[in-house]
């Protein structure tokens, strides 16, 4: 089993903590993170480019001329794609670019997130971050005491105080254990984990 330091707010090692082979310790599976963070991607997309074809443009109901004898090709309506202002021929219309990937699959891919972000050790495991108010200025000093410059920040739990407190800073974004994912590990480069939240994402992940 791997062991993590646990540390304080103050960057003092107060403890060891074992963590478990099957979430910390797999082997990376680079093709299965890739395919869930392109399914979180594209899952944001909205898909709302339009054209319009030439039964949604007003106009054109009466043929601009008679079918025979003017030496004109024969035409039937203005809203043809063909003239100026017709219709758009294949355009783009409103679609969903959302795509599944099976559950195993979205488990492997978040475990080996996590096991990537330890063995590159840019995971660190804090036993607690206590603030007694809401106060930016007292969250960004642990962070700049930690050299945190862009970092994930896992709670087990609702702390409003905590989330509050790191609103505003840019480089950090906080989240609860149930709602970590592979996105959001990859594109940070620091994942910090409250201790209790270690046990939540251990008991979700396990097998």
């Amino acid at each position: 089993m791997p062991v993590a330091a646990v540390y304080d707010i103050e960057n003092n090692k107060v403890a060891e903590i074992e963590l478990s082979d099957q979430v910390f310790g797999a082997t990376v599976n680079e093709a299965a993170m890739y395919e869930v963070v392109r399914m979180q991607l594209v899952t944001r997309r909205l898909g709302t480019a339009a054209t319009k074809t030439r039964r949604d443009i007003s106009g054109g109901g009466k043929k601009p001329w008679r079918q025979k004898g003017t030496g004109r090709a024969r035409a039937g309506t203005t809203r043809s794609p063909i003239w100026r202002g017709g219709g758009t021929v294949f355009g783009p219309h409103p679609r969903d670019y959302a795509f599944k990937v099976p559950r195993k699959v979205r488990k492997l891919a978040l475990v080996s997130a996590l096991s990537q972000k330890f063995k590159e050790e840019r995971m660190i495991i804090l036993s607690d971050f206590p603030l007694a108010e809401v106060k930016t200025k007292k969250f960004k000093e642990v962070v700049d005491r930690f050299g945190w410059k862009k970092a994930l920040v896992v709670i087990d739990k609702s702390n409003p105080i905590l989330e509050k407190s790191s609103r505003n800073l840019q480089e950090i974004k906080m989240i609860r254990s149930e709602g970590i994912n592979v996105y959001d590990l990859l594109n940070h480069e620091h994942v910090v984990l409250l201790a209790p939240s270690v046990k939540n994402i251990e008991g979700a992940l396990r097998s």
